[in-house]
């Protein structure tokens, strides 16, 4: 008897994850929908975390095991192109799906039968009364931000667009993934999301926040918060991320507020000791393009007015340094 494809395909990414993969597969074999498959990629962890999984309530399996780190952005890719699924979903390996993860997000795609991008709704999940992000959220001025991080739950927006999904949850047609390149492995790990989020907007994709389809995130369980690594690469991915994306007449119109902020963001980094990981990002991120835009010169001509993209990004910098969510009405494409 032939088996069928699976309808989701759930990407998990490790690298010493310790105690949160057991849970993390756990929460995905309590869903309310059966139809899919898990792949877990290992990126040679040494922590033990990948002996004695219990994957027996999985109706699908695959470990990836790794010899090397190849960093959140090439692992997903080498997963996708392994995946079955129809859709491709990316599940951070610190966080858990509620019960009916799955069902809501089947729910938003009937109902955005068009859209080929959605967004979960994050908590943090060690303080429960605290959003983790709804939706990667995008300044005109190329600064991204979590949507609603840190902020209390009861802040939670309705059903609506943002700018792309955060990759602790994110969900995306597999073939759309694939025909864009997937994430760009460059970025290691960090911004990949904002970036994949942004080219697909440039060829005309949108993005839907499901706000009942929940994830439980720690949230830099695995990387830390506020670690060095986590500084260097924000820093460093954000500059590409706006320098290879932004079209030109709104690179060269926001650039002077994209250099105020990054001075902003330099300064902050002075208070938090933060200055030197941060600098040395923006450098590096600096340094690198010439070989990124060489990369970008074969990308797909845009397919969106610069009007309909700039009215996708937040504009007012209060929100995202108040880390506000950023959802709005949803404009069918």
């Amino acid at each position: 008897m032939t088996r069928s494809a699976p309808e989701f395909s759930i990407v998990i990414v490790n690298f010493n994850g310790g105690d949160f993969i057991q849970q993390a597969l756990a929460s995905l074999a309590a869903q309310t929908r059966q139809d899919f498959e898990v792949i877990l990629v290992d990126n040679a962890s040494t922590d033990g975390s990948m002996d004695a999984l219990d994957t027996s309530g999985l109706p699908s399996f695959k470990l990836m095991a790794e010899h090397v780190n190849h960093g959140f952005a090439a692992a997903n890719n080498m997963a996708a192109r392994q995946a079955e699924g129809r859709w491709l979903i990316c599940l951070n390996p610190d966080a858990t799906a509620r019960p009916d993860w799955l069902e809501k997000i089947a729910e938003g795609q009937q109902r955005h039968p068009d859209v080929r991008m959605f967004a979960s709704a994050q908590f943090d999940k060690v303080e429960p009364t605290r959003l983790d992000g709804v939706g990667d959220a995008y300044l005109i001025f190329g600064i991204p931000w979590r949507g609603g991080f840190g902020r209390r739950a009861s802040e939670l927006p309705g059903e609506g667009e943002c700018f792309s999904p955060c990759g602790a949850g994110a969900v995306f047609d597999r073939h759309l993934f694939l025909a864009h390149g997937g994430f760009d492995e460059s970025f290691f790990c960090f911004c990949e999301d904002v970036d994949l989020g942004f080219r697909l907007r440039l060829a005309g994709e949108t993005c839907v926040f499901l706000p009942e389809a929940i994830i439980d995130h720690v949230g830099g369980g695995l990387s830390g918060r506020v670690s060095d690594f986590a500084t260097y690469h924000g820093a460093r991915n954000r500059v590409w991320t706006y320098a290879k994306n932004m079209p030109a007449p709104l690179f060269w119109l926001t650039l002077p507020g994209h250099i105020l902020l990054s001075a902003y963001i330099l300064l902050r980094g002075v208070m938090t000791g933060r200055v030197r990981q941060t600098w040395r990002g923006m450098r590096d991120g600096v340094l690198g393009l010439p070989a990124l835009q060489l990369r970008e010169q074969n990308s797909p001509p845009r397919k969106v007015s610069l009007w309909a993209l700039a009215r996708a990004m937040a504009w007012n910098p209060v929100r995202m340094s108040q880390r506000k969510p950023h959802v709005r009405e949803f404009q069918k494409p």
